[in-house]
């Protein structure tokens, strides 16, 4: 395929991505005129779970499945280096776009804070769960991550493994923030509990089967990485000589990165 083609492609994608990540802000924060996490077509409680999971299901299926080595070699095969990263993009945020646009509210409030200054500190929260996660695909390579590099280079990405930044602190700081974003909110209903348990649960998995992954591959290196620091939860600084050890001797793909093969959302 010819860069000028691949390129479009990826740019494309990445404007889908830009576009269903704002929709995706504005659904859990319940604001905009479209299909919102506490607005959007009635259904009964059952049928609204069941929809619900079913959608989300789809989108984990899909992430997961393309994740795995295996699938990502046999794909190469069939899909241009150049465009490889774009297509898993593209797809994943059509079936994103899908849950949001498909989502059935569940009605009944777990908890609506209204007290100041604990309603804006849940606020604050949630915009910084999304600041965390947004910025973690640019502490790696963000061009790389959302396939505009690979496009542009004809190749597929290949980053040096380096605990930097938050990455320093936390093996999945893309995660750590999307998990903030979920149950950061002053109302909780529980449409919002379902699409925050559900998310975090598929979260907890992926995690394990992507290190599975990761170790297999980077041996030694990334098995101290995982030695010396947290998965999500920033409880304590790896030793200075432990972060020097794993920036100087890894190599290969990024721990941060969200792989499928290109793909991710990381972790």
């Amino acid at each position: 395929m010819r860069r000028a083609s691949a390129t479009t492609l990826a740019v494309v994608a990445y404007l889908c991505f830009l576009a269903v990540m704002i929709w995706a802000i504005a659904f859990l924060a319940d604001v905009g005129p479209g299909t919102v996490v506490d607005r959007g077509v009635a259904a009964t409680p059952t049928a609204a779970v069941g929809i619900d999971l079913l959608l989300l299901a789809v989108f984990a299926v899909h992430h997961s499945v393309f994740a795995r080595p295996a699938v990502k070699r046999r794909f190469a095969r069939v899909t241009p280096a150049r465009i490889e990263r774009a297509v898993y993009v593209l797809t994943a945020s059509a079936l994103l776009a899908l849950v949001l646009w498909q989502w059935r509210p569940i009605p009944g409030v777990i908890w609506d804070v209204r007290i100041e200054p604990w309603r804006a500190l849940l606020w604050v929260l949630f915009a910084l769960g999304w600041v965390i996660a947004i910025s973690a695909t640019f502490m790696i390579d963000h061009l790389d991550f959302v396939g505009i590099r690979q496009a542009f280079a004809g190749r597929r990405g290949e980053s040096a493994f380096q605990a930097r930044w938050l990455y320093a602190l936390v093996r999945h700081p893309l995660m750590l923030g999307l998990l903030v974003a979920f149950w950061a909110t002053p109302v909780m209903t529980w449409g919002h509990a379902l699409f925050a348990a559900a998310s975090s649960m598929y979260i907890a998995i992926g995690i394990r089967f992507e290190e599975r992954d990761l170790r297999a591959e980077l041996g030694e290196p990334y098995r101290r990485y995982v030695r010396t620091t947290p998965a999500l939860v920033p409880w304590r600084r790896p030793r200075r000589d432990d972060r020097r050890s794993a920036r100087g001797e890894a190599t290969g793909h990024d721990p941060a990165r969200p792989v499928p093969g290109p793909p991710t959302l990381e972790a």
